[in-house]
């Protein structure tokens, strides 16, 4: 069920929901009923005064809601805004104008909300974004790839979105920064966080130069569990997903199929058959994700009627542009040796006026030469058409 976007956000509900987002996990359902069903304020009422809250039989154990509890008392969210507001940085709920509608799409597993370090406006650059993800063990062909994905996106005026993570995704961010174009880095710690440690310095120059977005307030850590959780919103907020390298068991693929399950494109980048780092892109393509190579591919499957690809074709020789008589003349020549007029008629079934009049153009361009009364190739004539190249 898709969970309704509200219709503003006052001071009142958006301290609540700054505040759920100490309280509760990201994509947690149970909350997000909760949430739908009493409103940010009144929910963070009922944890605080520890009342009771209706759970299926499958939801949350006391033990777990007795620790929302514990984090709703302990609760500070004027200090998180504030803090957020001293690195630049904002909190964006839902009914904001910049709250991305799209995910909506997430039902109850919508974030509560969204923490952002950068300038630009999320829910414009969302409208027409791409997700790069991919290995984090990627190997030099994944991170080729990636970077020219970025790049050639980017200069195509797409957003290219990912995790900040290594290997695939932050490659896919430098290709975009590299190319002067917009980047979004979804975390999955706090935007005032550097995770990994290595990409300081990335992450600083995504939130200068694009965006870099979080569920979770700041100064929260990541673990294994808010990595996967992460994955949904980069699917949500995306017109399409882009698999670079992927093990059989990857967090890329999961991005992939949250994309699928929310009716956006999934893609794939093929790798060699040899690599297990490309064996779960593969099961994808196998699936029903679209085989591209490059950004004009991915600007086709995501993009607006009529941007597609350049139809890819190979060199256009000079023996490709002759008439269909002189090419079949041409075709009756042995690599080696000599025929005469008469000869070079009766295998092509041309007649020989015909036949000499051809062998003359075949001649002038310099396909065949003169000798004594034979003709024979040249060097030129002997390279093979691209018809020849891959026959048997």
């Amino acid at each position: 069920m898709k969970a309704p976007a509200a219709a503003g956000s006052g001071a009142e509900e958006r301290l609540a929901r700054a505040a759920l987002t100490r309280v509760v996990e990201p994509g947690d359902e149970h909350s997000g009923r909760w949430l739908r069903e009493h409103g940010p304020v009144e929910l963070m009422e009922r944890l605080r005064a520890g009342e009771r809250l209706d759970a299926p039989p499958a939801g949350p154990g006391k033990r777990r809601i007795e620790g929302y509890r514990t984090r709703a008392r302990a609760a500070h969210p004027e200090r998180d805004l504030d803090a957020m507001t001293v690195l630049g940085g904002r909190f964006v709920c839902p009914g904001d104008p910049e709250w991305p509608t799209q995910l909506d799409d997430l039902g109850d597993r919508r974030p509560v909300g969204l923490w952002l370090r950068g300038g630009a406006d999320l829910r414009i650059w969302a409208l027409r974004s791409v997700a790069v993800v991919g290995a984090r063990a990627c190997t030099p062909y994944g991170a080729h790839v990636a970077g020219s994905l970025g790049s050639g996106l980017a200069e195509r005026g797409w957003v290219v979105v990912s995790g900040a993570a290594h290997g695939v995704d932050g490659a896919a961010h430098r290709g975009a920064l590299a190319s002067g174009g917009a980047t979004v880095a979804v975390l999955a710690c706090g935007v005032d966080v550097a995770y990994p440690r290595a990409h300081t310095g990335l992450i600083g120059r995504i939130a200068e130069q694009g965006l870099v977005v979080a569920e979770l307030p700041p100064g929260a850590h990541p673990t294994r569990g808010r990595f996967v959780l992460r994955n949904r919103v980069i699917a949500a907020l995306t017109r399409g997903t882009v698999v670079v390298e992927a093990e059989l068991r990857s967090g890329s693929l999961v991005t992939a199929r949250a994309a699928e399950r929310l009716g956006r494109c999934t893609m794939g980048v093929p790798g060699p058959v040899t690599s297990g780092l490309s064996a779960g892109v593969h099961e994808l393509l196998r699936a029903d994700a679209v085989l591209v190579t490059d950004a004009d591919e991915v600007v086709e499957v995501v993009g607006d009627i009529g941007e597609l690809a350049p139809v890819r074709r190979g060199p256009v020789l000079a023996r490709d542009l002759l008439g269909p008589v002189a090419s079949g003349i041409l075709e009756v020549f042995p690599a080696q040796g000599r025929l005469d007029g008469r000869e070079i008629a009766l295998r092509s079934g041309t007649a020989p006026d015909e036949a000499l009049g051809r062998l003359y153009e075949l001649q002038s361009l310099g396909f065949v030469e003169r000798q004594g009364s034979g003709w024979e190739l040249t060097k030129g004539g002997r390279q093979p058409s691209n018809s020849r190249r891959g026959g048997a």
